[in-house]
């Protein structure tokens, strides 16, 4: 399902690979999943064209469990950030398939994945998604490695 690259991987990898990601547009909330490669079915947002997707969070820094209190100031600041930046953006939520455990997170377009692997590092992530119209990767914020997937995206219900 996943091509990864042979970089060092995250403790969580193999939690972030299978991760979905739920993003509210103005007109819709579309729940993104990974499937295998070469698979893209579903809803991309016309407003990203062929750009890349990212979804960055700053809840829980590198695996570890903290407070509501602790994620929501850091989910702020990240949200600060993005605005200053004057970058497009969407609410999301991303988290474990059963829906046992989610994070607050932010879908942005108008950066690189050099960028966003830099603004997840420094809120402390361990890794981001970069969602393009052909693929779903999952990027460590720390090295190179990557991992490759393909997606599916439908409205949720």
């Amino acid at each position: 399902m996943h091509a990864t690259d042979t970089a060092v991987t995250p403790r969580n990898w193999n939690l972030y690979r299978t991760a979905v990601v739920g993003i509210r547009f103005s007109d819709r909330t579309v729940h993104v999943a990974p499937r295998p490669s070469g698979t893209a079915e579903g809803f991309f947002p016309e407003a990203a064209g062929s750009a890349t997707v990212h979804v960055i969070t700053a809840w829980n820094p590198l695996g570890r469990t903290e407070s509501d209190d602790f994620n929501a100031r850091a989910q702020a600041q990240l949200l600060d950030e993005v605005r200053r930046r004057g970058l497009t953006w969407w609410p999301a939520v991303g988290g474990d398939a059963d829906g046992t455990h989610s994070e607050e997170s932010v879908a942005v377009i108008g950066l690189s994945d050099t960028a966003a692997r830099a603004l997840g590092r420094r809120f402390h992530q361990d890794a981001i998604f970069a969602w393009k119209p052909g693929s779903w990767r999952v990027l460590a914020c720390a090295g190179s490695a990557e991992s490759v997937s393909g997606w599916t995206a439908r409205p949720s219900r």
